[in-house]
Order: structure tokens, then sequence, then C-alpha cells
């Protein structure tokens, strides 16, 4: 999968309907995290596709909470987003709040990363050093199982996320705590900017 759409274009798109700076920060890590997935598993050929996904796959949120995933292809379209694309990233709603399927496994790991991003986030912030770097698996499975932590991130679309992919929870948290590591400087920075 390729897109012609360039990294600043999608930027651009996300910071026009997106304000709040946790709405651009979570862009921003999702994006990073898939990134290092399409190189973890063999896609590394689809990386910018990937990463632009990621980073637009809430592009509506902020504005149209109540129209999530179904805004999403008009907004899209105002930068020419190929249909693989507006595909992929409706599908990381899927049975929340859109009926498109992930079949790719790139949309199959963005439903399921999407939700955790934020959990390990706030998992991070807890941390002495706010850092993913120090966040060991054992940790972020005891802030898992109390779900009065980050109450918002849905443990139901983590476990069935982790399910379509057939791994477990454990190899879920690893690689996406892995990911959000190898993206951390470079997203602070740029939320400097």
């Amino acid at each position: 999968m390729k897109t012609a759409i360039t990294r600043q274009q999608a930027l651009e798109l996300l910071k026009k309907y997106n304000k709040e700076p946790f709405h651009l920060l979570h862009g921003l890590t999702v994006e990073g995290v898939m990134r290092w997935y399409a190189g973890e598993m063999g896609f590394g050929s689809e990386e910018e596709f990937w990463g632009i996904a990621g980073l637009l796959h809430d592009v509506d949120f902020e504005q149209f909470p109540e129209e999530h995933c179904t805004k999403a292809p008009e907004l899209l379209s105002e930068i020419g987003a190929e249909e693989e694309l507006i595909h992929a990233i409706c599908s990381h709603g899927y049975g929340i709040c859109s009926q498109v399927k992930p079949e790719h496994m790139m949309e199959k790991i963005m439903f399921a990363a999407d939700e955790l991003t934020g959990l390990i986030g706030a998992a991070a912030r807890m941390r002495p050093s706010k850092s993913v770097m120090d966040l060991e698996v054992s940790s972020l499975k005891k802030k898992y199982k109390d779900k009065r932590f980050a109450a918002g991130c849905s443990r139901e679309v983590i476990a069935s996320g982790a399910g379509n992919l057939g791994w477990t929870l454990d190899e879920l948290f690893e690689k996406t705590i892995l990911a959000m590591r190898s993206c951390e400087d470079k997203i602070n920075r740029e939320m400097e900017e």
C-alpha cells in the first residue's frame, strides 16, 4: 500500500481539525507506533502509508465526536486521500462507531494499538521519569487490570485487538511499549515546535 499524500499534508489536515494538544499528541503517537510496526512486521516499504493512517486516524474526533469515523472520509477527501487510506482509518473504529472491518495487518494493528497507546501513555505519565523508556510490561499489566485507571481506554477493544492479531496481551503490550519508545523523543520535540 502506497499513499500519494505527504506527511505535511496529513499533519496540516490534522491540525486544521484538532487544536487540543492531547489530540495532536495522540495522532503523533499512533503515527510513530504504526511506523515502528510497519518495519517490525516486514512491511517497511509501506511505512509511510502506515504512519499517515496512524497520524490521521482520529482526524474527525475532536470536532465531530458524534460522527467519529463517519465524518472522516469527507475530511480526508480534502487532501485527496485514496480509498485504501480512508478504509484503514475508518476501520480503527470497527464495532464502536464504524462498520468498516479491519482486514489488512496494518488495520488490525491500528485497531489494537490505538486504545493501548492511551493506556501506556497514562501509565508512563505516572512514573517519576514521565517516560515510556522505563515502563515494563509487568507495570502495564497492573494498570490494565485496574479498571479505574485510564478508564476511558477500553480494555475490551484492546483484548479484542490482540485476539484479532492472534497475539497474547503480553505480546501486544511488549510490542507497543517498544513502538512508543522508538518515537517518544521525536514526538516530544515535535510537540514543542
